[in-house]
């Protein structure tokens, strides 16, 4: 990546990484699909001012428009299974299953995004997802087939989301793709809430400020960065060095919450790391050879 790329990359990795612990304390209140809708209906509402000015870059082509109806429905079913499983699993297990995503990214690229996958980029996410792994073989203890069969499902559907929008919807203005991503994606999630009776909003203040961050730090930044670097750098790239959100994680688990750090963390780490070079480094070979 460019270096203004791995500037914004690297601010969206921190607050991803913050974000495991955030989501966990969050789904302490509430059930996984009010805790999405809340989270949905806080950044649409909070961010349309930054809608209405960028309202010259709305698409109003009908295949446009359906396609971002699309990728906001693949996106919504993603975040809740996201959350639905996480509410089962301990969130280091978690971040393992759901950052198999590289791997699907690397296996639609090729047939659908035409990318080119070299030896050095397959090997850099097998040693960067294997790094994930011995970052939390621990956590194997609270595995349950049915919440890890959903957290994967969810890496699919995130990975599909990743090639959809790189192959479709590159033209689209980031943040107006990450706004409607949220703000239609909260209808059928309201229709849902409202048979079910499951809207209410806590009032304790820690859960308020859970939102403010998941709106701000995790929508309204990170995935409008998420989806600006897919459109700008090649999708196997940015999904491989997405494989660094473990790390950091793992990181504000010892900081906030004291976690311990293990050996085993070191040398997960170390080849995270060692993958996500590899990863770039593949990419830098093919720039420099053109």
């Amino acid at each position: 990546m460019k270096a203004k790329n791995w500037l914004m990359f690297m601010s969206m990795a921190v607050f991803w990484g913050l974000n495991w612990s955030i989501t966990k304390t969050g789904l302490s209140f509430v059930s996984p699909t009010t805790f999405v809708l809340q989270r949905f209906l806080f950044f649409s509402i909070s961010f349309f001012p930054v809608l209405f000015l960028l309202r010259a870059r709305i698409p109003r082509d009908r295949d446009t428009v359906l396609k971002i109806v699309i990728l906001c429905m693949i996106n919504v079913s993603q975040i809740v299974t996201t959350n639905i499983a996480l509410s089962e699993q301990s969130s280091g297990m978690g971040a393992v299953l759901n950052y198999t995503e590289p791997l699907f990214v690397f296996c639609l690229a090729i047939p659908f995004l035409e990318e080119e996958i070299s030896v050095l980029k397959v090997t850099g996410v097998l040693v960067g997802f294997g790094g994930v792994f011995v970052l939390f073989y621990r956590s194997m203890s609270s595995f349950t087939f049915v919440s890890a069969a959903i957290m994967v499902l969810s890496a699919f559907m995130w990975a599909v989301t990743i090639v959809f929008y790189k192959k479709f919807l590159s033209h689209v203005n980031s943040f107006v793709a990450s706004y409607f991503q949220y703000s239609l994606g909260a209808i059928p999630i309201s229709v849902f809430a409202l048979l079910s009776s499951t809207f209410a909003m806590p009032s304790d203040p820690t859960y308020v400020w859970i939102l403010v961050y998941e709106s701000i730090a995790v929508s309204a930044v990170g995935s409008t960065v998420w989806l600006y670097l897919t459109k700008k750098e090649g999708a196997t790239v940015v999904a491989g060095s997405s494989l660094l959100v473990p790390v950091l994680a793992l990181f504000f688990g010892w900081l906030l919450l004291n976690e311990e750090i293990r050996i085993e963390s070191v040398i997960g780490s170390a080849l995270i790391l060692t993958g996500v070079f590899l990863v770039n480094l593949a990419t830098s070979k093919k720039k420099s050879t053109v």
